[in-house]
């Protein structure tokens, strides 16, 4: 036996599960947001990565200021590790997509404010029809990979580009900024926008989203113009009800408050594209299609008043 058939013979045969722990550190950027990705506990994380630094014999990961970061052998192992993350997800993409049952699981995303306001009255008419789906919904407004498996549909506002993925164009949602009326009141009873830094308005913190889409609407306003800032747009809408300010919904979620005023002409801010989103050979399977068509059919209702 030569010395390469020797060294093929020898060399560990490593733990998948391993491997997936090493690349959710990796793109997560620490133990913490790892943790959330797998849904599973920092010292069983900490445990696999041990494990996996004794099968390879090297320390992967330097601990920085900011979190952790690849070691030299860190970095050799990465692109075999993502080859093998690819290799796994065809398998469990091809093996979900020839599936007829109906019984399972189907994972979704979708915005916060869809997820809260829109999905209960769609998933409710889907769960009395089929009672052995389940569903898993990740509330989110990042935008989840269907590539890797993120999700098996996704409620997105853009199309969808890659040719692995199919979307089906529902609607575009009309969107406004909304006032309660007790708000109203005590500004006078309507929003004049030659004075648009005079009124309370409920902004987002980190993203600039809504910064952009006052920019668009040629009001070039700063963070600063936002009294209230939440990243969460439940939160800032849930704020807006209470009278705090001047936030920011879709039509279809903002008129079920009867209290709730549109304060900017019709048609200032673009309306918004909805598509349902999943993943090709996922098209396939019984189960993920009735869910897609669910979310088609419910959305065309709810959402396009």
């Amino acid at each position: 036996m030569n010395t390469l058939d020797a060294t093929a013979v020898k060399a560990p045969q490593l733990d998948w599960n391993l491997l997936r722990a090493f690349l959710a550190v990796v793109d997560a950027g620490s133990l913490t947001g790892a943790t959330r990705l797998l849904a599973t506990s920092q010292p069983t994380l900490s445990r696999q990565i041990a494990a996996l630094e004794s099968s390879v014999g090297a320390v992967l990961f330097e601990r920085v200021a900011r979190g952790l970061h690849l070691t030299a052998s860190g970095e050799a192992l990465l692109l075999p590790a993502r080859q093998m993350q690819t290799a796994a997800q065809a398998v469990s993409l091809t093996a979900l997509g020839q599936t007829q049952q109906l019984a399972g699981t189907v994972r979704l995303t979708a915005s916060e404010m869809t997820s809260a306001y829109v999905l209960p009255a769609i998933l409710t008419l889907l769960r009395h029809a089929h009672p052995e789906i389940q569903i898993e919904l990740v509330a989110s407004n990042r935008v989840e990979n269907l590539l890797e498996r993120q999700a098996d549909i996704a409620i997105r506002h853009t199309r969808p580009t890659q040719s692995s993925l199919v979307g089906r164009h529902v609607g575009d949602a009309r969107v406004g900024a909304f006032a309660h009326i007790d708000y109203l009141t005590r500004v006078g009873g309507h929003i004049d926008l030659a004075r648009a830094s005079d009124y309370d308005w409920i902004g987002l913190d980190a993203s600039d989203m809504v910064l952009r889409g006052f920019r668009a609407a040629g009001l070039p306003v700063e963070r600063k113009f936002f009294a209230f800032r939440c990243d969460n747009h439940v939160v800032g809408w849930q704020a807006a009800l209470t009278g705090l300010g001047i936030g920011f919904a879709t039509f279809s979620v903002a008129t079920r408050w009867p209290d709730m005023r549109p304060v900017l002409p019709d048609g200032m801010i673009p309306k918004m594209p909805v598509w349902v989103t999943a993943h090709r050979e996922l098209r396939h399977s019984a189960r993920i299609r009735v869910v897609f068509d669910a979310l088609v059919d419910g959305l065309q209702v709810m959402v396009l008043p």
